[in-house]
């Protein structure tokens, strides 16, 4: 089989599975193919660890857990992760890679939304969520809740995989020459290293610019999709005057300035840190799919949910400040099945908006 250059899109993944590059423990499910990833599923137990980890060269994350095993969860039944913990939990998909090809994991869109600090590791890894050409051997993925306790079940999906065969990323050059094609951004691009993405702080009539996560709430149950009052776990963040102070370690859900569009033949991935604002992370969630806010896909131009956590000072944030950067790859074809109403994505067309687990 080719692989690449370009991400591979869902057709080319669905050969994967038939030609056993990508194995499931249970039959894999046309719904866990996205257009331009795979959704991998959790497996029916948890290893509470002391401490996160990768494996390192030469060692596998069995080994690891025998040095920082506290206890083991079964999720049979559904369990709770308690928020301040760390699990590893073994994926029900494991990989052969050839050795042309590479794989990128993240977070799914409301697992980032919740505050889930989840990263893939795997056997010999020395980067979380990054899996080297050629590695064959099982998934497991780390996971944090940061700010609310999860309960959770065996076939979740709490992230997702997107594989890619040689050099993809579009030079700054290629994206000034796409945007003019395509439009991407709904204003001026700011094109450096990547597409700029920028905080709105004052678009809403209401003075509604985000949400802050309470610091005392109850369970959420992630297969209770439009259940929870966003009022029992939210704070409403408004901004009279542009501006908002970041409280140290507090999580925020915020929107972008620009309305993005991601043209079918390509895909992106927003990159967690802009090394030039170096006081807080933004989107834990990086992937954007080959017709994220297009048109033809019921998007009109969706706007980037950012989740936003500040670190150790207080930090005035700006209406209109870069915080974070969208790196656009080709796809090695455009995906038979592109983001948006026809496959019942949850985000497209979106402004400010939470988890599908919280009602409107």
């Amino acid at each position: 089989m080719s692989y690449g250059p370009g991400v591979m899109p869902s057709q080319k993944i669905r050969e994967m599975i038939l030609n056993r590059v990508i194995i499931g423990d249970f039959p894999i499910l046309d719904s866990q193919v996205q257009p331009a990833s795979l959704d991998l599923r959790l497996s029916n137990k948890a290893v509470r660890v002391r401490a996160s980890f990768l494996a390192g060269r030469g060692v596998n994350v069995s080994e690891r857990l025998k040095l920082f095993k506290m206890h083991e969860v079964d999720l049979s039944d559904g369990a709770v992760l308690e928020k301040g913990c760390v699990y590893v939990i073994p994926l029900m998909e494991s990989i052969d890679l050839p050795l042309n090809l590479q794989a990128v994991c993240n977070a799914k869109s409301s697992t980032g939304r919740l505050d889930l600090l989840t990263r893939v590791i795997t056997d010999g890894g020395v980067e979380f969520d990054r899996v080297e050409s050629g590695y064959s051997g099982p998934l497991f993925v780390e996971i944090c809740p940061r700010s609310f306790s999860v309960l959770v079940r065996p076939g979740m999906s709490l992230n997702q995989i997107r594989f890619k065969g040689g050099s993809s990323i579009l030079s700054d050059k290629e994206l000034q020459n796409l945007h003019q094609k395509e439009v991407l951004v709904s204003s001026d691009p700011h094109i450096d290293n990547g597409l700029g993405f920028s905080v709105d702080l004052k678009s809403n009539k209401k003075d509604l610019v985000g949400y802050r996560a309470k610091p005392h709430t109850g369970l959420i149950d992630l297969d209770k999709l439009s259940y929870y009052n966003p009022d029992d776990f939210w704070e409403k963040v408004t901004a009279r005057h542009g501006s908002l102070i970041l409280d140290p370690d507090a999580f925020y859900i915020l929107v972008s300035r620009e309305s993005v569009h991601i043209p079918g033949g390509y895909a992106a991935e927003m990159a967690p840190y802009l090394a030039m604002v170096g006081e807080f992370r933004v989107h834990y969630a990086g992937f954007f799919d080959p017709g994220f806010g297009s048109l033809h896909e019921g998007g009109i131009g969706s706007r980037g949910v950012l989740e936003v956590r500040c670190h150790e000072a207080p930090f005035v944030l700006e209406h209109g400040q870069i915080v974070g950067r969208l790196v656009f790859e080709k796809m090695y074809a455009i995906p038979d099945q592109l983001y948006g109403v026809k496959i019942k994505s949850n985000y497209q067309g979106q402004g400010l908006k939470l988890s599908k687990h919280f009602s409107d």
